[in-house]
């Protein structure tokens, strides 16, 4: 399938959307407590986000990308934050779209690394990101020490 993606801002009605949906799904894993360590993403520091659409237009998965400075993860890394497919378009491809999609763009902010936290309790994801080539490393930035956290990184 081809997938149409677009860069939108943070703060687009679909790109909202498909965060929430990706909250709820935490949250029924992980319990409603807070369990993203670390500032919150937002419209005023993810300067990336993607949005991938079905050929009819429906707005299925996402992602984005927040520079991270030099101390936290590394000269010129990236962090995905974000991403996120609809239950309904698992397995058909549109991650790995996504993911490469972030990294054309994560090229094009001049990042050399690209880096990663995802969930103990996702072993799909980790599955995903060490499939397209992404090497576990050490916990970064706020999530040191968390007990919850796989940190994964791929360079560019």
């Amino acid at each position: 399938m081809t997938w149409q993606i677009e860069v939108v801002p943070y703060d687009h009605p679909e790109a909202d959307e498909l965060r929430r949906a990706q909250r709820r799904e935490l949250d029924e894993r992980y319990g409603s407590d807070d369990h993203e360590p670390g500032t919150p993403p937002s419209a005023s520091d993810v300067p990336v986000f993607v949005v991938a659409r079905t050929a009819s237009g429906a707005a299925v998965a996402c992602g984005g990308l927040r520079p991270l400075p030099d101390d936290v993860a590394g000269p010129g890394s990236v962090e995905v934050k974000r991403m996120f497919v609809d239950p309904s378009a698992r397995g058909s491809g549109v991650a790995v779209a996504v993911l490469r999609a972030l990294e054309e763009e994560a090229r094009g902010l001049g990042a050399r690394r690209v880096v990663l936290e995802t969930g103990t309790s996702q072993p799909d994801a980790i599955r995903f990101y060490a499939r397209e080539g992404y090497g576990e490393v050490p916990l970064f930035g706020a999530y040191v020490g968390s007990g919850n956290s796989v940190c994964f990184a791929r360079e560019l």
